[in-house]
């Protein structure tokens, strides 16, 4: 297994092999002598292969491999759901149902989710459609029902929640550990592909001073101010993030040392000043090393600046 299993991987093999031990379960024990209890075993082994290959994947299971395994799970289901031999058979599969869009809406974009939902219920319903025993269509029109509420109403929670989790409530920016887990996965590109890429550190001058002249609300509207300042002057794929108090970090892919002074020359023009430090990746570079190496030039040069006599010594003043 590759590091800590991501709860998305984890779950979801749990689906495959929770759904391969109930087919193997069903073939041991057939409901009725017209189960197909070849079909049962087969589908068992595949969710059972399908599990471990998850499981030893691990963090290496892609997002996209992710949906190819999700979608399988219910075409899955349709197959196990057109060879039932029962209407209980066919019923049994509407709980499993809600399951599947419930893992979706919580891992997934809620369109996504939509889609993996409407394919779960469109594959499942046309397997129920061709199997031999009827009498369920009631029951079955309430768990696709209940599977596209339940899918809807918790992927729009879902979303909601992700977004207050990663977003700073003042600024609107990446907060300091959605920002980190962005830029890691940055870094980790750049350093996959051999592309430069450039960590800065923002910190905004005597903000104390405004905070203790104007009051906390006037400093909490400078924040503000300045975060959507800096975001309308940033490309798409720069990353701005608040990091605490008055300092903000900035990732900036495939920018080197020369463009990332280019880009935050960009930014001035703020409502007040401020100042900044760099760091461009070296090869073995963590997040972490970039970040101590660009506070310590930011402090290092606030520090020349608060020798200097000359207030124009002042770095990135807006």
């Amino acid at each position: 297994m590759s590091g800590r299993l991501p709860p998305r991987v984890g779950l979801l093999a749990l689906l495959h092999g929770s759904g391969g031990l109930l087919c193997a379960l069903s073939a041991l024990h057939p409901m009725s002598p017209r189960t197909p209890v070849g079909l049962l075993w087969a589908l068992a082994a595949v969710g059972g292969v399908v599990a471990a290959a998850l499981l030893l994947a691990g963090q290496r299971v892609t997002v996209a491999v992710g949906h190819v395994a999700l979608a399988l799970y219910s075409t899955l289901l349709a197959v196990l759901a057109a060879c039932s031999a029962t209407a209980v058979g066919v019923v049994g599969l509407g709980p499993v149902l809600i399951v599947v869009g419930l893992y979706a809406a919580h891992f997934l974009p809620l369109r996504a989710a939509r889609a993996h939902a409407v394919w779960l219920v469109t594959a499942a319903t046309a397997g129920a459609v061709v199997a031999v025993p009827s009498g369920f269509a009631m029951a079955w029109l309430v768990a696709v029902v209940n599977t596209l509420l339940l899918t809807e109403a918790h992927g729009r929670l879902s979303g909601r929640l992700r977004t207050d989790a990663a977003t700073d409530p003042l600024t609107g920016l990446a907060n300091r550990r959605a920002w980190q887990e962005e830029a890691e996965r940055c870094l980790a590109r750049a350093q996959r592909v051999g592309e430069p890429l450039t960590v800065a550190l923002l910190d905004l001058d005597d903000f104390k001073l405004v905070n203790d002249r104007d009051g906390h609300s006037a400093g909490d509207r400078l924040l503000h101010e300045v975060a959507a300042h800096w975001q309308a002057r940033l490309r798409a794929s720069d990353l701005l993030g608040r990091h605490g108090g008055d300092e903000f970090v900035l990732c900036l892919p495939d920018t080197d040392l020369a463009g990332a002074e280019d880009l935050l020359a960009r930014l001035d023009g703020a409502p007040i000043s401020w100042s900044f430090g760099t760091a461009t990746a070296r090869p073995g570079d963590s997040l972490q090393s970039l970040l101590q190496r660009a506070d310590a030039e930011l402090y290092a040069l606030k520090r020349r600046r608060g020798r200097a006599a000359d207030p124009g010594a002042r770095l990135g003043d807006g």
